[in-house]
């Protein structure tokens, strides 16, 4: 490598920089085969980092770390359904303020290439799109059915105001993404590709497609780009069979791979993933790294997969990425740190110095109150006489609810056979009264409910949202709650009471001032709701809380909610960065479904399961 590093010409960037071409005429063009920017050779090292999975305090450390790693370009997806929650509201500030993140680029010498989607995939609720989208019963995503169309409009016309400036540091935007593998619409790359350019996008458009999609998601006018973690023979060159004398980019080299619950913590192979790196760069080819850091799907953000089975993800993002999740440097960073300096011929920046990690000890959780005592203070129910998905729930301005847990409550005479038709999205705990009495999921169907006393009881289903599937063609089939109707004894129930437990910021401050909250028993089964407090003397740090008794979950601290716990596994610890807490006092609150730990542990080293090395 170093004789042929050596003998061909030097990719020399230092002057090729966002601050030091700002107000550019030319920006990253095509020509004869390679990349232009400025009318200059210029050769694509890039690392994906999303802004969103990331605490904003930490953005410069990853970008200084992307630069010391010898990357050039830094690129992003941007998360429709964060920054438009509901519809019409748009959010770009603190931790969405995706100005500041390309500024923050631009300063730190990192180009941008911008994903904006509307689609984005990534292992992120319903692939980034607003779950109010599905309150059309005839919504049709990643089409041009006038339903999604004029919502993307509204989102782009505000997206591409806050964000885009020319002569900036983006250099290239992303049309859609995978569409190859969807292709639902023939007509719609060129509808997203003429959405970009109506509201003023003037840089080089790209599409992204793995292998077999590959000739299904072109548009004219677009750079295709492609996807893998494996260099078959012949892959980079089948590019040449559907665009000639362009240059060949990966846009996504995957250095590792997500997890779902239940499932190992995978790895991929520091050597191999060098190695195909440097087989890439052989070729000639640009190269995005996905992920150079991943990050944390905080709160109830992650998404799943449906193949041959419903598979959720995990909390963590870390990837197996060139970073880790808490952004520490992996034997991957300090390889490709000197495959990319032999590119590049000039020394790096040095890596910056990492944050130390806290073990703050074992955290007690000495209060709690049954989610039955809450309800009745804090949420009004919504009554209707049929199942009602949480989409379609009239909340939140009428944009339903999108993430969470709902429970539907009804009354019933006697037991029986209950039969969900597998109509559960996508887990749902079954209580007679605030007897628990078993689960319903997509793979078990019925239960039998025991016969009482005489006298009505109340049935009683808490339905928890696992994350909407992200990738293939199930995306239009992503209602969650209760999407059809519930038999007990061949009979479907009716006229229910259902609650709202999205447990959003306004609803976790009211928690702590609602009465009946009281001590911890010995023992004690969920679902309920448990707090304690972590006192730190110093400045903070991060650390990572340990849930070893507990079953399942979601924990908030400070009102920030970390995201999801599961007994099975593979993640056992959550992310908690230190710039989320605070000296003196800091609130924990524990969301358990079902059995309880007393403590929760506070540990400096990560444990995110037991590993499998990706085929």
């Amino acid at each position: 490598l170093l004789t042929y590093l050596l003998s061909s010409s030097r990719f020399n960037w230092s002057e090729l920089t966002p601050l030091g071409l700002w107000g550019r005429t030319h920006g990253l063009q095509t020509e004869n085969a390679e990349f232009l920017l400025e009318r200059m050779p210029f050769r694509i090292l890039g690392g994906s980092m999303h802004y969103f999975r990331v605490p904003r305090e930490y953005w410069e450390d990853r970008m200084l770390k992307m630069r010391a790693c010898g990357l050039n370009t830094l690129t992003t997806y941007v998360p429709w359904n964060l920054h438009e929650k509901e519809r019409g509201k748009f959010d770009f500030s603190k931790n969405l303020d995706l100005r500041a993140f390309l500024s923050l680029a631009a300063k730190n010498g990192l180009w941008v290439i911008l994903r904006p989607g509307p689609y984005i995939c990534s292992e992120w609720d319903l692939g980034g799109l607003p779950s109010w989208l599905l309150q059309d019963p005839e919504m049709q995503l990643r089409t041009t059915y006038k339903g999604f169309t004029e919502a993307v409009d509204a989102y782009f016309d505000r997206l591409m105001r806050v964000v885009y400036k020319k002569g900036g540091p983006i250099i290239a935007v992303q049309v859609e993404n995978e569409y190859g593998s969807y292709a639902k619409d023939p007509n719609y790359m060129n509808y997203v590709k003429m959405a970009l350019l109506n509201r003023g996008i003037v840089e080089l458009l790209m599409t992204s497609d793995n292998k077999n999609g590959l000739s299904f998601g072109l548009v004219e006018g677009a750079l295709a780009t492609v996807n893998f973690q494996k260099l078959e023979p012949g892959l980079l060159k089948y590019l040449d069979t559907v665009q000639k004398d362009q240059p060949k980019m990966v846009m996504e080299y995957w250095t590792g791979w997500f997890d779902n619950w239940g499932g190992p913590h995978y790895v991929f192979d520091a050597d191999e993933m060098v190695n195909t790196v440097e087989s890439i760069l052989k070729t000639g080819a640009s190269i995005n790294l996905y992920m150079f850091h991943g990050g944390t799907n905080f709160g109830f953000m992650s998404g799943a997969l449906e193949a041959d089975e419903y598979k959720s993800d995990v909390t963590s993002y870390d990837y197996d990425a060139v970073l880790t999740e808490a952004g520490d440097y992996t034997s991957k960073f300090f390889k490709l740190r000197q495959l990319f300096s032999m590119v590049i011929g000039q020394p790096l920046p040095l890596p910056p110095m990492i944050e130390s990690k806290a073990s703050y000890g074992a955290i007690l959780l000495h209060q709690y109150i049954s989610l039955w005592d809450v309800l009745p203070a804090l949420v009004q129910p919504i009554k209707s006489e049929f199942p009602v998905n949480m989409e379609n729930l009239h909340l939140n301005d009428s944009i339903g609810q999108p993430y969470g847990y709902v429970l539907y409550e009804t009354v019933i005479f006697g037991g029986g056979h209950l039969h969900s038709r597998d109509h559960v999205r996508d887990r749902a705990e079954v209580f007679v009264n605030t007897v628990y009495v078993g689960e319903l999921d997509y793979n078990s169907v019925e239960l039998s409910i025991p016969e009482g006393q005489q006298g009505f009881r109340q049935l009683r289903l808490l339905v928890e949202n696992r994350g909407r599937v992200n990738y293939g063609l199930a995306l239009n089939e992503q209602r969650k709650g209760l999407i059809g109707d519930i038999f007990l004894n061949k009979t479907p129930l009716r006229n229910f009471k259902i609650y709202s437990l999205e447990m959003k910021p306004a609803f976790m401050k009211s928690l702590q001032h609602v009465s009946g909250w009281s001590s911890v028993p010995d023992y004690f089964v969920g679902p309920a709701f448990f707090r304690g407090r972590l006192w730190i003397e110093q400045q903070p740090q991060d650390t990572f809380l340990k849930l070893q008794g507990w079953e399942k979950g979601v924990v908030f601290v400070n009102g920030q909610n970390l995201g999801r716990y599961w007994k099975i596994g593979p993640q056992e610890t959550l992310y908690l960065p230190g710039p989320w807490l605070r000296r003196g006092g800091n609130e924990i609150v524990i969301f358990e479904e079902r059995t309880a730990g007393r403590i929760i542990q506070s540990v400096d080293i990560p444990y995110l399961g037991r590993t499998q090395y990706v085929d």
